[in-house]
């Protein structure tokens, strides 16, 4: 659903051009977009079929604006200008080019005009794209100057791999915004803020991240399959994992070829006969008698009720398979009190 405004932004765009001479209204018109054809052609292009430079064209352009900025058609129309500053105010103060322009209309050939509107406004300033953010407007420079420098720190405390919820990631960037008025500082207002952003995205499943993230740009299954046991919060069989990466991301997932990607990946932990946990739910990779030298090491003699707690909390295994493992007299010794140690 758009904004709607209370003026009509082909209209203003003719009024306005009618302040100019012809040539200079040609220009702003195909430079912008503003006649039959929505296409923006380039500076080289209209300075072709002028016989003049690009540099030329730039001249008249600038001129041609800054014409139209002390013409009395632009003072006639002044509340367009306070109209869109408004919108700009609701919008966070601080907006991206592309929601701003979505926001007013679905038309190219209609955002076109409103473009040109906001180049022209005197109070308006266009913050180009570059490596950290996308094309953004605002009036307020220090609050635009808050607002990246909060998603700049934000970026920089978060760990390569490290997955934000919605929530999480808002709450995180208002406690960055401390210098800001607190009339700004809303959950929609923040979520606007992080779409500003090109090194931080969201997913398919609605988490947050860096770019960069395994769990943001995902380069195949193992990515996936770190996502879906993420997300379930407990060991899954690889053939589970396999079905819900297809239900949850709608890619065909073998599950042997499921099984055999998630051996190779560390992030991954097989706990019992086809299940798998995360590392990252602080599960140790080995075998039952891996894990049971691991804990003795660590905790030191223990009784056999002691160990099957903690050996299960590391493995889905049977009782059984413990006590089998336990048996190799080379690796394991009982004490007189029953408790269990690792043979030197």
């Amino acid at each position: 659903m758009t904004i709607k405004t209370d003026f009509k932004p082909k209209e203003i765009t003719k009024k306005l051009l009618k302040a100019l001479p012809e040539r200079s209204a040609d220009i702003l018109t195909r430079r912008y977009g503003l006649g039959k054809s929505i296409k923006r052609e380039t500076l080289e292009s209209v300075g072709r079929s002028y016989g003049i430079t690009r540099e030329r064209v730039r001249q008249i352009e600038s001129s041609a604006i800054n014409s139209l900025r002390k013409s009395d058609a632009y003072l006639d129309n002044k509340a367009v200008f306070v109209e869109l500053a408004g919108v700009i105010k609701d919008l966070g103060g601080v907006v991206s080019e592309e929601r701003l322009l979505n926001e007013l209309s679905s038309s190219e050939s209609m955002q076109n005009h409103i473009h040109f509107l906001l180049v022209l406004g005197n109070s308006f300033i266009k913050q180009k794209e570059n490596v950290n953010f996308v094309h953004r407007w605002y009036e307020d420079k220090a609050l635009a100057e808050h607002v990246q420098s909060a998603i700049e720190n934000l970026h920089k405390k978060l760990r390569r791999e490290e997955l934000l919820t919605q929530r999480d990631i808002i709450n995180r960037l208002l406690e960055e915004l401390n210098d800001v008025d607190e009339t700004y500082k809303s959950e929609g207002n923040a979520l606007q803020w992080l779409e500003l952003s090109k090194q931080l995205s969201r997913n398919q499943l609605g988490d947050w991240g860096k770019v960069g993230s395994p769990g943001i740009h995902m380069r195949g299954i193992r990515d996936m399959a770190w996502l879906v046991l993420r997300r379930h919060g407990s060991p899954m069989h690889y053939a589970e994992v396999a079905k819900a990466i297809e239900e949850t991301f709608g890619r065909k997932a073998n599950s042997a070829t499921c099984h055999n990607e998630l051996i190779k990946d560390d992030r991954f932990v097989l706990v019992g006969r086809g299940l798998y946990a995360l590392s990252e739910w602080g599960y140790t990779d080995g075998l039952v008698k891996d894990v049971l030298k691991d804990i003795l090491v660590k905790h030191g003699p223990l009784s056999k009720e002691e160990l099957m707690e903690m050996v299960k909390r590391e493995r889905y295994v049977k009782t059984n398979t413990i006590m089998i493992n336990l048996q190799d007299s080379n690796t394991f010794g009982v004490s007189e009190d029953g408790k269990y140690f690792v043979v030197a």
